[in-house]
């Protein structure tokens, strides 16, 4: 098969971290166009908008949407109406009511609509879920602590509503988390913390149950100097069974099975490769309604403000 030609619409710092070196080692894609207000890249056709590339760019069969999750449902729904493949980076959008629209449109179009986890992908993750499927969970803990001033260096949107706060990395564990484990969870409790100048939440803590009564606690922090801490701890009864380094580490009973480099965007483009091929979609919204539950049933708490510079 031909590369398909897929274009990237905002290119913000996710996609030029994670997407574009993706794009360029993947058989399955060829960078045709960018569309993004503030960025443009050499050799590559650029449009300041979706509309301008949607009508001067029709060679592009699909796009990634890389901008801010508030206001991307617009965006999402004009590029299917289009007739183009949409993957939609995470979390897919700022409410999880507006995405069943677009998987309707998805199917009228017959075009693919991808949700993209990109943390499923990581290397531990399915080796993760297949040990767990044979194991006795007892418990499990999710620690997810890192800065905010390192990752999203003066960025404001995460801060406005629809922006997530703590829980725009906090769904890459629960991404994880609702993958590997053999039980559905639900949201028993949570605390959100949220800086006096801020509207998103700077802190969370959570318990979830699954139906057989186990306890999951997650402890997210936007705060964290130092080493950053991603790893999810549970206890089996083949040991400890510790999801490292945000997927990338798994170790059972103290040894070490899965220890290897970042694959996560690789392994997004190779599976939407695959879903358009197919003629399909792949939507999951499991970690998104999860964060949407925290919001509806947790008791806020307002800390000190926030500023961008220490």
């Amino acid at each position: 098969m031909k590369p398909v030609q897929l274009a990237i619409v905002g290119l913000g710092k996710i996609a030029r971290d994670q997407h574009l070196p993706a794009i360029a080692a993947s058989a399955g894609f060829e960078l045709a166009a960018i569309a993004s207000r503030n960025a443009s890249l050499p050799g590559i056709a650029s449009f300041n908008s979706l509309d301008d590339m949607l009508e001067q760019a029709p060679d592009v069969q699909a796009v990634a949407l890389c901008t801010p999750p508030q206001g991307r449902h617009l965006l999402a729904a004009q590029a299917l109406r289009a007739g183009k493949h949409v993957l939609l980076e995470k979390p897919p959008g700022a409410t999880v009511a507006e995405i069943a629209p677009l998987q309707a449109l998805a199917i009228e179009n017959g075009v693919s609509l991808f949700t993209t986890w990109h943390s499923r992908h990581a290397a531990a993750v399915e080796p993760a879920r297949q040990v767990l499927a044979r194991a006795k969970i007892s418990s499990a803990h999710v620690a997810w602590k890192e800065d905010v001033r390192q990752w999203h260096p003066g960025q404001q949107w995460i801060w406005e509503p629809g922006g997530l706060g703590v829980f725009d990395p906090g769904i890459n564990a629960l991404s994880i988390l609702t993958r590997i484990l053999p039980q559905a969870l639900f949201l028993d409790q949570a605390v959100l913390q949220f800086p006096s100048n801020r509207d998103t939440p700077i802190a969370a803590t959570m318990r979830f149950q699954d139906g057989n009564g186990l306890a999951v606690t997650v402890d997210l922090d936007w705060r964290q100097l130092g080493p950053q801490i991603w790893h999810i701890v549970l206890e089996t009864d083949l040991g400890e069974v510790r999801v490292d380094e945000g997927g990338k580490i798994l170790q059972v009973a103290g040894q070490t099975q899965v220890a290897d480099v970042d694959a996560e965007y690789a392994g997004i483009y190779a599976h939407f490769a695959e879903l358009i091929r197919r003629g399909e979609s792949d939507v999951d919204l499991t970690p998104l309604v999860h964060v949407a539950d925290a919001f509806l049933i947790g008791r806020r708490e307002t800390v000190e403000p926030f500023e961008d510079a220490v």
